[in-house]
């Protein structure tokens, strides 16, 4: 039996309709692949012109974000092809694994960090999450001083309010890198990046200023809807 090069060798259609075909399958396999991604990238642009953070800051946030994505789907492939190709014992099966979760969360993290962005206005004090934050710091002044001072230790990594779920406590965090200090089990309300790329560009080494800015853009909406 003929395969594709002899059949079309034999038929006179010549290299230049092989290449053809050729460069069809090769676009209909990109667009599978793209259509087969676990994740793709949410548009931000939304937050440019937000008082506080310049267009080039957060045009160049948005594409490392733009990467996380990208990486998640590259290390979720990645480890799905090892386990087909029963490589799980390996060194580089491991090392993939504990990726996974630097790049997953890195990717949503950002995603959270930008949708509680973009707010016009400060927390309705007769809301439930206001009151919500009352409740379990005493006054919402005290909250905010908690969340504040937490953001401007030094080191680089997130700040999150977090919502126990087994109790309802709120409670703040400081996540070094993207993975390590998540409370097990809870639930992230507010997400603020204090990495240096989220700020020095426009801030430099300014670090309080720049949680003020992010006070100034809360979308309390976004993060009361997180509330359970």
């Amino acid at each position: 039996m003929l395969n594709r090069r002899e059949f079309l060798a034999a038929a006179g259609i010549g290299g230049a309709a092989f290449l053809f075909l050729d460069a069809i399958r090769s676009n209909a396999e990109t667009i599978k692949k793209e259509e087969d991604m676990a994740y793709t990238a949410k548009d931000y642009s939304k937050l440019i012109g937000m008082e506080g953070f310049g267009e080039t800051l957060l045009k160049n946030h948005f594409t490392l974000y733009q990467g996380y994505v990208t990486n998640t789907n590259k290390v979720l492939d990645t480890l799905g092809l090892m386990l087909k190709e029963d490589k799980t014992g390996t060194p580089e099966y491991a090392e993939m694994k504990r990726r996974l979760g630097w790049e997953f969360n890195g990717m949503r993290l950002h995603e959270y960090y930008f949708e509680n962005l973009g707010g016009k206005s400060g927390l309705d004090k007769n809301s439930k999450l206001a009151k919500k934050l009352s409740e379990d710091f005493g006054t919402y002044e005290v909250w905010e001083k908690d969340f504040r001072a937490t953001g401007a230790m030094r080191g680089i990594g997130w700040v999150a309010l977090y919502q126990d779920v087994m109790n309802g406590k709120l409670m703040n965090f400081w996540i070094n890198e993207h993975d390590v200090s998540h409370p097990a089990g809870c639930n992230p309300l507010l997400i603020m990046d204090v990495f240096e790329h989220a700020f020095m560009l426009d801030y430099g080494l300014k670090r309080a200023d720049y949680i003020g800015a992010f006070f100034r853009n809360i979308n309390w909406p976004a993060a009361e809807a997180r509330l359970k």
